[in-house]
This record gives C-alpha cells, sequence and structure tokens, in this order.
C-alpha cells in the first residue's frame, strides 16, 4: 500500500473515530510501527493530521471534513497545475463530462474563471456546487444513488443518465497509472463511471497529479489506449514522459 492510500485509510479511520493509535494503524495498514509515524508526521506537516503521544487526531481546521475533502488537501498544487492545464482542451459550445474525484473538483474550481460556454453533465456533486457559480456553464446532474464520503452519485441511473450523451470531452479523474497495468482505481462504486464516460466521449481525458504516476491502485478501469491524452502537471521528467509516450500514454 502506498502512501497516499496509507493516508487515506487513516483519514477515514479518523472520521470514524477522534483519534488512532499507531500500534493499530500498524496492524490494519500492515506496516511497521515506524512507518506509520513518518506517515503522520507527513500528514501533520500537510496539515491532515495533529499528531498526539501514541498516536494522532484531526487538526480543528479539519475535524468536519470528510474523506474526500481530506484526499483534495493532498497533493492540491500539482492537482491544481494539471487541472489548469485541461483548461486548454476547453471549447466553445462543448459538451463536457466530469467524473468523481478531488482532481475533477479543482478542476471546476478553475473553470470559475472561463467565459466559454459550455455543457457539463457530472456526477460530482462538490464540482457541480462550484460549477453552478458560473452562468456560462450550463450545468446538468447525473443523479442516482449518493456516496456521501465521496460526495458523488453512483449507480443504474446515474449511468443511464451519462449515457444519453456523446460528450465532446471526458475529464475523468482517476487514482493511479502505469504503464504496464493501465489506470487502475480503488472507488468500486466509481469504475463503471469511469467506464461508460470512456466508451461514449469523443476526446477522452485523464487529469492527475504526477504523485500518481508509475502507481497501482486496486482494480484496472483502463488500458491505456482507451485515454487519448494524460494531462499532469509539471513534475515530471523528459525522460520519464519519453518512456510513457513510448509505451502508448501520451502525457502532457
Amino acid at each position: 500500500m502506498l502512501y497516499n492510500e496509507r493516508a487515506e485509510v487513516i483519514l477515514q479511520q479518523l472520521k470514524l473515530q477522534s483519534t488512532v493509535k499507531v500500534g493499530e494503524l500498524s496492524q490494519l495498514l500492515q506496516v511497521s510501527v515506524d512507518t506509520v509515524r513518518r506517515d503522520l508526521k507527513a500528514m501533520e506537516q500537510a496539515g491532515l493530521v495533529k499528531c498526539l503521544r501514541g498516536g494522532a487526531c484531526l487538526p480543528e481546521s479539519l475535524s468536519a471534513l470528510s474523506n474526500f475533502e481530506g484526499r483534495e488537501v493532498i497533493h492540491s498544487d500539482l492537482k491544481r497545475g494539471a487541472a489548469r492545464k485541461a483548461l486548454g482542451y476547453i471549447k466553445e459550445g462543448d459538451i463536457i463530462a466530469m467524473n468523481s474525484g478531488t482532481t475533477n473538483t479543482i478542476l471546476a474550481q478553475e473553470m470559475l474563471s472561463l467565459n466559454t460556454h459550455v455543457t457539463v453533465v457530472t456526477n460530482n456533486f462538490a464540482a457541480a456546487n462550484i460549477l453552478m457559480k458560473n452562468s456560462a456553464v450550463r450545468l446538468l446532474f447525473a443523479g442516482g444513488e449518493m456516496d456521501a464520503l465521496e460526495q458523488s452519485s453512483y449507480g443504474s441511473g446515474c449511468l443511464r443518465e451519462f449515457a444519453r450523451f456523446y460528450p465532446d470531452i471526458a475529464f475523468l479523474s482517476i487514482n493511479a497509472v502505469n504503464y504496464k497495468d493501465g489506470y487502475t482505481d480503488f472507488r468500486l462504486n466509481e469504475i463503471p463511471v469511469i467506464e461508460c464516460l470512456a466508451e461514449v466521449s469523443r476526446q477522452v481525458i485523464a487529469v492527475m497529479d504526477s504523485s500518481k504516476l508509475g502507481k497501482c491502485s486496486k482494480v484496472r478501469v483502463l488500458d491505456g489506449d482507451q485515454v487519448d491524452v494524460l494531462v499532469m502537471d509539471e513534475n515530471i521528467s523528459g525522460d520519464v514522459r519519453e518512456k510513457y509516450r513510448n509505451k502508448g500514454f501520451l502525457i502532457q
């Protein structure tokens, strides 16, 4: 399990209980006590937790945040860099599909500056709440069952709504990618949404921060050739970009 995944588990545990103990996290995450201590220290530096003797708790500023919102804080600068690059693909009159995920929520924040008239269809409640503030955006929400932790809809009703459209662009927020396993994710409710949008959209763009490159999550979602462009921040060397290009992944 990678640091980002361990951090998500820790945040989820803190959502369920007021404090977590190093020993209990070590058993839950199946890593050493020293690894847990390093993770907690890194999360404290990022403002996600407050370290205590033998464990940690949520700082007051995050005590009301969900698992989704906690992830939004992790690597937010890198996510914003990728989101700003993604804006360059939007054209007047486009129909844009956006799935659930913290990167697409940040993309929605960046879209507030757009004067381009577009239609956005999304199951991302957090993104929809932001895009409502932009009068140039015609907003359609794909309803269904609600996932409170992910702040999104899912299920058969949601998929039927998405399947009615043939979007010009699908901006996909996905958890991990590497050239061997393709695109992978841990959000079981979201995987059918990602697969649907990749199938019906004219251009499929994965918007991901560079910390997710070379990583593998729980379930394969898409093969590399099912995504037209992988938009990431600039924190990737030219050699790595070329290596992925040779494997069929176009990183912009």
